[in-house]
């Protein structure tokens, strides 16, 4: 095995080995009172049975696309697909028994020690465990391939052929296989937990603060332990496994682009060397384990660091320190690993520091994007107190007011992943596009850590709000969520953009599968019938899949404030608070809706590519994937920043002091309308696309082989 792939093993033993070292220190905090202590355990045990159903649909679908890919290809391919989905799904678990462990210790240090500086970290040092884990199993996942398969069988460019007598390349299949693995189980996990935990928190709300005009986490309210269970398996396991995903998703695309680069630079007798091809493949791998080890230096910063009462400039920082060790210490790794090399007739412009430049393109624009989320997002700045501002006339003008902040948003995110594109491929060509998502996911470890703060803070709110602690916790728990939404957004806008980078690498790879080996330089006609075809289908899909998961979340709530309704209606002295509300019912409902409305939006994104490439071919195939990119980039960003925005608003009237007033009424309305659109609809639409590139990729010889309308 070479030293980088050693290296990028080593750093992810001890990152797992922090994160379980993190995970003890987070335990052996106090849970608090018996009461408290009996609402953690209703919502860890509620989280882990969704998730226990969750994995028996998951592991039936793995296996049956396992034995497909066994039969069409070969072992190593299916192989390669269950490791991905055991390493996403691991990290779900993990980070989510975490999450759980960690959210009423942080509500009990609020209470013992009335510091936000203390609760701040409890609530990072537990987010940091799913962190960690992202960044560590997606490393040490694909080491694993290489030590089950070895590098000569991996690095082998020889096309082979199956019994079908279709030629494919080996190591493009695994990659991608190993990668569709991942996508897999944070397609359901993203579905499934974002169905369950926006049913729930919609049901709680709308009849809770609008109907009864009761606090947000009132205990009488029977759906608010089925919320708080949503923010564990949504906003934690199912971001997990969204983020390795994408962390996947942008090491794959890097490592495939140098296979194909040099299958058609052979066919055109231009230089580049199989040793070159080699490093190339393995530099994205050593890149991202140096960032998982910046990020332990970071968060090592982050909890030495003296306690402070402002928790977004502390999260900041320790994203800054990241982010800068980053690029510094990738900067040594380039020397180290391209210094003297002859590119040969690569279009690396700065010779063997472009693609460090171009990674650097990609960290920029992450951080650039992060900003410009969080001015679109965060109370603290005019377009989500504009929406504030607007709920004081109804609930019609908080809507409008929200869409033209949300719409407008758009623009400044879509330039920079445009400028970000333009110029990592002036910088190193496709390598470089690949390089900026790799980059720009190069500190995820510290992105998801500050991203799993969000939820567990949620959860101390609602624990503190349950076991009726003092008010003064519960303004500690509501100023650790405000900040936590917002890092939930601009986590989002993370994701979209790397997918942005990894699935425009991807679509040139699957583009260079089917042409002619002899173009150096594929490109996209949209002129030509079939592509333009494929595009508007692609467009439609993306539109359509997100309709499914709206009108999934809106099943599932219906049935929710059905079942809420009748327990304040036939519950005697529910209203009162003399009786208990029968949460494991809205529970149960949240579970059994999610689980049967995930299944089909789930599979679509892998039926689609395939039926589409079979019926009209790999050209139609292209377009689709092109139209889907861009219509998922554009609604992502708007899903994301509308509901992050509308959710901010309500917390900034409600910490006025203006709780029950009509204008807390009308925010609320555009919460709840945001709460589907922030957490189910949008952080799905970057798996949905790059899982249609992974399953495109895996099938384009077939589709090139045998198609119907030709």
């Amino acid at each position: 095995m070479s030293f980088v792939l050693m290296l990028a093993f080593f750093i992810g033993i001890l990152a797992t080995v922090y994160a379980f070292y993190n995970y003890f220190l987070v335990s052996a905090v106090e849970e608090g009172t018996e009461e408290m202590r009996s609402i953690a355990k209703d919502i860890r045990t509620g989280a882990n049975a969704f998730l226990i159903k969750e994995y028996k649909v998951l592991v039936i679908v793995v296996i049956f696309v396992a034995i497909i890919e066994a039969v069409m290809f070969f072992a190593e391919s299916a192989i390669a697909l269950i490791v991905g989905a055991i390493s996403s799904s691991l990290t779900g678990l993990l980070g989510m028994q975490a999450s759980t462990h960690a959210n009423v210790r942080v509500t009990n240090t609020a209470l013992t020690t009335k510091s936000t500086g203390k609760s701040q970290k409890l609530g990072l040092r537990g987010g940091s465990v799913m962190g960690l884990s992202v960044a560590a199993f997606s490393l040490i996942g694909l080491v694993i391939l290489y030590l089950c398969f070895g590098s000569d069988f991996l690095y082998n460019i020889d096309t082979t052929t199956n019994w079908l007598g279709i030629s494919f390349t080996p190591i493009a299949i695994i990659f991608s296989s190993y990668g569709l693995g991942c996508s897999m189980v944070a397609m359901f996990f993203r579905v499934g937990g974002g169905i369950f935990t926006k049913a729930a928190d919609m049901g709680a709300d709308l009849v809770g603060k609008t109907e009864l005009l009761i606090d947000e986490d009132d205990p009488r309210n029977p759906a608010v332990i089925a919320d708080c269970v949503g923010d564990n398996v949504g906003d934690t396991a199912g971001l997990g496994s969204d983020l390795l995903e994408s962390n996947v998703g942008s090491i794959v695309s890097a490592a495939i682009t140098p296979v194909f680069l040099f299958i058609s630079f052979q066919a055109n007798g231009l230089n580049l060397t199989k040793e070159l091809m080699r490093k190339l493949i393995e530099y994205p791998i050593g890149f991202s384990a140096i960032g998982l080890f910046s990020c332990i230096i970071g968060l090592a910063f982050a909890f030495s660091k003296k306690d402070s009462d402002d928790p977004e400039k502390e999260l900041d920082l320790a994203t800054w320190v990241s982010a800068g060790c980053t690029g510094i210490f990738n900067l040594l790794f380039t020397i180290y690993s391209f210094a003297g090399q002859d590119f040969g007739d690569l279009p690396f412009k700065f010779g063997f520091i472009s693609p460090w430049l171009a990674s650097l393109v990609g960290i920029t624009s992450g951080i650039i994007i992060g900003m410009v989320t969080a001015y679109y997002t965060s109370d603290k700045y005019k377009p989500t107190q504009s929406i504030a501002q607007a709920s004081k006339m109804g609930v019609a003008l908080n809507i409008t007011q929200g869409l033209s902040v949300s719409m407008k948003s758009n623009l400044a995110t879509c330039l920079i992943i445009g400028i970000g594109v333009y110029l990592s491929s002036s910088i190193a060509g496709t390598y470089g596009i690949a390089m900026a998502a790799v980059g720009m996911l190069s500190f995820v470890a510290m992105t998801v850590s500050v991203d799993t703060y969000g939820p567990i803070c949620d959860n101390a709110g609602g624990i503190a709000e349950m076991a009726k602690l003092p008010e003064d916790v519960r303004k500690i728990t509501d100023k650790l969520d405000s900040v936590g939404n917002t890092k939930a957004a601009i986590g989002k806008g993370f994701a979209i953009g790397s997918a942005a980078y990894a699935t425009i690498s991807l679509l040139n790879s699957y583009m260079r599968s089917f042409i002619s080996v002899d173009i150096v330089d594929v490109a996209l006609n949209v002129l030509n019938p079939r592509i333009l075809f494929g595009v508007i289908a692609g467009s439609a899909i993306i539109w359509f899949f997100s309709g499914m998961l709206i009108k999934s979340v809106t099943i599932s709530a219906e049935k929710m404030v059905e079942e809420v309704r009748n327990q304040f209606k036939n519950i005697p002295g529910l209203k009162e608070g003399t009786a208990k509300p029968n949460s494991k019912a809205c529970v149960e409902i949240a579970t059994q809706n999610a689980l049967k409305e995930m299944i089909a939006p789930a599979l679509i994104s892998i039926v689609i590519p395939v039926l589409g490439g079979f019926l009209f071919g790999p050209e139609f195939i292209a377009g689709v994937l092109f139209g889907a990119i861009l219509a998922a980039i554009l609604l992502a960003i708007f899903f994301g920043n509308s509901g992050g925005a509308w959710d901010n608003a309500k917390k900034n009237i409600e910490a006025k002091g203006l709780k029950g007033s009509p204008e807390h009424v009308a925010a609320v309305v555009g919460d709840t309308i945001g709460d589907p659109l922030k957490d189910t609809a949008g952080p799905s639409l970057d798996i949905f696309i790059k899982i249609m590139n992974n399953v495109s990729l895996v099938f384009v010889n077939f589709f090139k082989a045998v198609y119907l309308f030709k």
